[in-house]
């Protein structure tokens, strides 16, 4: 399996749920007061904030959370958040790209550069991994919404790119992807075919994947949960390819 949305199943059936859903909220809510502070409290004419309150609904975040992170923007409590994205190399030769939202920038520099060098990766420059992703909008529906073909026409409907189902029981449902600039249209039409998605984002899809063996590939998990623990750490990519054998011999660790 490509990418590490396998990981964050296994981590939630290994007794973390509260706390992962915790921390969730916390980096949706910073998120949210972040773009209400640069985009105005109106879903309507914020594209950014729309997003995030749709992801934050697709977690079953409270309503009284979502209005008092935007309510906080409007205070101007996210004047000192700074976006910065940092670039690096985890075990195995993997790219990773890791995506921050900080009030004290030394300090998530210093935090997210020790990550590496303690789990076999090293931190680049910026622009050292980035040009092996390309910039795509995300768009997730669960199963029950409909089947493969239902769902590929509203897709195709909506002006999408590509579909994606995994039907299986722990499958992911269906991954709709889009062009950057068309996200907010895409996903737009897409609600009005079948509903609220389960998030829409803004991602970095690697154009190649590396495969991982058995001897990195716990390492390299190890790298990934300790960054997404970090509370300034919003998003983790990577292009690693890891079997789904040894994926399930991590679960069972």
């Amino acid at each position: 399996m490509a990418g590490h949305s396998k990981f964050k199943n296994i981590m939630h059936r290994k007794g973390r749920q509260d706390a992962v859903r915790s921390k969730q909220f916390a980096k949706l809510s910073k998120e949210i007061t972040v773009a209400s502070k640069m985009g105005g409290p109106d879903p309507d004419g914020n594209p950014r904030l729309r997003l995030a309150i749709a992801n934050a609904r697709g977690l079953s975040m409270p309503k009284d959370n979502i209005l008092r992170a935007v309510n906080k923007g409007q205070a101007g409590d996210g004047d000192d958040y700074f976006e910065i994205r940092y670039e690096g190399y985890g075990p195995g030769g993997t790219a990773v790209i890791v995506e921050c939202l900080t009030d004290n920038k030394n300090r998530s520099a210093g935090a997210v550069r020790s990550y590496f060098t303690k789990n076999g990766g090293q931190m680049g420059e910026t622009g050292s991994v980035s040009f092996m992703f390309d910039r795509v909008g995300e768009i997730k529906y669960p199963a029950s919404v409909g089947d493969e073909d239902t769902v590929m026409e509203a897709a195709i409907e909506a002006g999408a790119d590509d579909v994606t189902s995994d039907m299986s029981e722990e499958g992911e449902g269906h991954t709709i992807l889009c062009a950057f600039e068309d996200l907010g249209e895409v996903s737009k039409n897409l609600e009005a075919a079948l509903g609220e998605a389960e998030s829409v984002n803004t991602i970095w899809k690697p154009q190649n994947t590396i495969p991982v063996d058995e001897d990195k590939a716990g390492t390299l998990m190890k790298l990934i949960g300790t960054l997404e623990d970090d509370d300034d750490v919003q998003n983790v990519y990577s292009n690693f390819e890891i079997s789904d054998e040894v994926m399930e011999k991590l679960s069972a660790a």
